[in-house]
């Protein structure tokens, strides 16, 4: 006969399982990032000549490659046009974004739900559809090779609508009902009101538009020329065939490139989280 004592054993034993099967996917999936990562530090610490040995062992580790990249490559250069054009998109796609939602969920208007559903819409359309149609209005207003024909097709997100409108449905409306008894009116509240509270989803759409402009490569590729304003993506894309066989050069520009991108998780991570969980994208 089952006691109680035996179902809570047994109970205890299937969430210590589900709990080890949990740390065995997540140890998985941690590898399967960290190992490319290591390898790439490994050959880029190494000389030249040793990078076509598969081992890990660095006989004479050396910073040379990386001396290497700064001192012959305009790396430094990209990384302050990177950094422009990313802050650029991402700025104004919280702007855009969290107005257009803003509208979706406070404003009463006829089709709005049709409206809304059509901005998810837009999820499901590829980037690459529409790269002769953004090319060819580009090329027609004068403004390819320029900071603005990378940044502006980047600035119209879908997701971004999503995130803010869930995350405004979230918020007490008690809030705007007293400011615009006081004389308020969409804007001023949405200044004053709706944006402070919104702090997380800021701060998750920000960095999530931030890190999509920085690895964006074929886009800018197609549009920006001047070595002068290329990206990270695109410049490191264009003097790796003068690498040649030179894996070390090749790692070690991989890994300066990567390292915004990677404090910047670092620092803010607690802002994606909180503005993903507050968005209702929780599971």
């Amino acid at each position: 006969m089952t006691t109680v004592t035996d179902l809570a054993q047994r109970a205890e034993f299937r969430v210590k399982l589900f709990n080890r099967i949990c740390l065995g996917v997540l140890i998985a999936f941690a590898l399967i990032w960290i190992v490319p990562l290591a390898w790439a530090l490994d050959t880029a610490l190494k000389p030249n000549s040793e990078t076509t040995r598969t081992t890990w062992a660095i006989a004479e580790p050396t910073l040379d490659a990386f001396g290497r990249v700064l001192r012959d490559t305009d790396i430094v250069t990209w990384f302050g046009s990177s950094l422009f054009i990313a802050t650029l998109s991402a700025a104004g796609t919280v702007l855009v974004a969290s107005l257009a939602a803003y509208a979706l969920s406070r404003m009463r208007f006829r089709y709005r739900n049709v409206v809304f559903w059509g901005v998810l819409a837009g999820i499901m359309i590829p980037g690459q559809v529409l790269i002769v149609p953004w090319f060819r209005e580009f090329d027609a207003l004068g403004l390819l090779n320029t900071w603005w024909a990378v940044s502006l097709p980047q600035i119209p997100t879908a997701i971004g609508v999503f995130i803010f409108k869930q995350f405004f449905d979230g918020l007490p409306r008690e809030l705007e009902e007293v400011a615009r008894m006081d004389g308020a009116g969409y804007l001023r509240i949405y200044r004053r009101i709706i944006m402070p509270l919104a702090r997380p989803a800021v701060a998750a759409v920000a960095i999530f538009t931030f890190v999509q402009s920085w690895n964006d490569l074929l886009w800018p590729l197609l549009v920006l020329s001047n070595p002068d304003i290329m990206t990270i993506p695109v410049g490191l894309a264009t003097v790796q065939g003068s690498f040649g066989i030179r894996y070390a050069d090749t790692m070690a520009s991989a890994i300066l490139g990567a390292v915004p991108l990677v404090a910047v998780f670092l620092l803010f991570q607690r802002n994606i989280v909180e503005g993903i969980a507050g968005s209702g994208l929780k599971g």
